[in-house]
């Protein structure tokens, strides 16, 4: 996910009914995790929910969309290591794909949970996918909202996502590219600035219009800069590394036993379709949507859809 866009989706008109819920400022808890302090918020009846943001950097609020879901569930949101309001890393190296898949079976055990169902949203399906493969025994369900399964798929996301730069918007690209030139990468404030030009909506969206901002007070820490470029590496816009340069699931899906709802968006220039099928390969097993009228986001652009599709898989 492109971090200059990413800071736009914080804004995005789609908590409209946040008030009749406990508040993501004040009314959580934290947790001490691996030697961090991690701000949680847990609300609702019925079996665990654990939601996973994505980014890598971003925090739990844009998320909160799910509200509703604590009908038939107990939602878990949390902060991850270096996001929103948890403890944030003196050195950036703390930061790991390891660490997240760590910090959720902690964070499960502190919290007296036996078992438990996830739903990861892009980066967050990366992290749900890792706990789930290292730790099967403690999944009862599995979804993976817009996600990723493997590297090359990630690589794809940055290739699509700079081929409809490129073609649509070519003063930025022509921008880009000059600064490229220089020797200038991913993670130079100059480049993510200009790269943060392209609206979030092209990219991400089924229909612009479902992510214009709402003026709503931000909340803290809203991308960890430092982390992204840390797990996608120092020109991650371009070239993945480090640790999504590396992660890869796909001989391992196949042998999760526990159910697996998988969608994406037809619309979605991140998560591309083209790709997201493949888990139809990969994950033979598991339940496996599209939806036709949403980008990265269907929990805003099919809300009523998404939600009777999980309400249904949850209560299998």
């Amino acid at each position: 996910m492109k971090i200059c866009t990413t800071i736009l989706f914080l804004l995005i008109n789609c908590l409209s009914t946040l008030a009749q819920f406990p508040d993501s400022f004040t009314d959580g808890k934290y947790y001490e995790v691996n030697g961090a302090k991690l701000w949680t918020l847990s609300f609702g009846k019925g079996e665990p929910l654990f939601l996973i943001a994505g980014g890598p950097g971003n925090n739990h609020y844009y998320l909160r969309i799910f509200d509703s879901l604590s009908t038939s569930n107990t939602l878990i949101y949390y902060d991850a290591f270096g996001r929103g309001k948890s403890d944030t890393a003196k050195v950036v190296t703390e930061y790991t794909l390891e660490r997240d898949i760590e910090d959720l079976e902690v964070l499960r055990k502190e919290m007296g949970f036996d078992k438990i169902n996830i739903l990861g949203h892009s980066y967050g399906g990366v992290v749900a996918q890792g706990y789930a493969v290292k730790y099967p025994q403690n999944v009862s369900r599995l979804i993976l909202a817009n996600s990723f399964h493997s590297y090359l798929m990630w690589q794809e996301n940055c290739d699509n996502s700079n081929h409809e730069i490129k073609t649509n918007y070519p003063e930025v690209w022509e921008e880009l590219m000059k600064i490229r030139m220089k020797g200038f990468v991913s993670s130079d404030p100059v480049h993510y600035e200009i790269y943060g030009r392209v609206p979030y909506g092209f990219l991400y969206a089924y229909n612009p219009e479902n992510f214009k901002p709402d003026g709503r007070k931000p909340y803290p820490n809203p991308l960890n800069v430092k982390l992204y470029y840390q797990m996608v590496g120092r020109d991650g816009d371009f070239l993945v590394t480090n640790d999504i340069g590396t992660f890869d699931y796909r001989r391992q899906l196949k042998d999760l036993k526990m159910p697996i709802l998988i969608y994406g968006g037809r619309y979605d220039r991140v998560a591309v379709p083209r790709m997201m099928v493949e888990y139809k390969i990969y994950c033979p097993q598991a339940e496996f949507v599209i939806f036709e009228k949403s980008g990265h986001n269907p929990q805003i652009e099919e809300t009523s859809r998404l939600f009777k599709v999980i309400r249904k898989f949850l209560a299998k």
